[in-house]
């Protein structure tokens, strides 16, 4: 084999290697991000054709319909913030109430939290219904069902924090009845923290 053949299989060889390498980096990116591009479609759709039936709630012992962004999924009661393990695995099964935080028709703050990933590629692992909470605004309702009876929020402030930031998790105020949702800011990352407040 010449010089010049010996260059031109090495050259093909990294060709190869380089399409290979980009498709696998397309692959992860949208592995990672497809829940969130599949929200955005639904909640896009929703605007063009909305729906005119009120959303029937996955389950009235302690479930969360958000009509807007077309949220409707179980809460998983009582569940540390502080213990990745504890909340990882309940954000497999629904969007996770914080530990210690108030409950739905009781004085205090119902704290709800979703999407939670220790590693950008865990991401999509975890539940995504709280990607599209940056759509909301003022006046926006949030139904929480719980023992069998309906709370009806309505959105009071939506802030992007720092993801050190535990003031709105201790917020139980028992001189009034408010919810706090927050997740993960920008989507598929844990750099900083949205959060949603709502009264009752």
């Amino acid at each position: 084999m010449s010089s010049s053949e010996r260059k031109e299989t090495v050259n093909l060889v990294f060709r190869i290697l380089g399409f290979i390498f980009l498709i696998a980096g397309v692959l992860i990116f949208l592995k990672i991000y497809s829940p969130v591009v599949s929200a955005e479609v639904v909640y896009q759709t929703s605007k063009i054709i909305p729906k005119k039936n009120e959303i029937i709630p996955l389950n009235t012992d302690f479930s969360i319909v958000i009509p807007k962004i077309n949220v409707n999924t179980k809460v998983v009661k009582n569940v540390d913030p502080f213990d990745s393990s504890i909340y990882q695995k309940a954000l497999t099964q629904g969007v996770a109430h914080a530990k210690g935080s108030g409950l739905p028709g009781f004085p205090g703050n119902v704290f709800i939290f979703a999407h939670s990933a220790s590693n950008w590629y865990q991401a999509n692992q975890y539940n995504a219904v709280f990607y599209l909470t940056n759509k909301l605004e003022s006046g926006d309702q949030i139904i929480i069902y719980y023992e069998n009876s309906k709370y009806v929020y309505t959105v009071t402030e939506k802030k992007i924090v720092a993801g050190t930031d535990i003031n709105y998790l201790s917020n139980n105020n028992l001189n009034t009845k408010t919810l706090t949702l927050m997740t993960c800011w920008p989507p598929g990352t844990t750099l900083n923290r949205l959060v949603v407040m709502a009264s009752l």
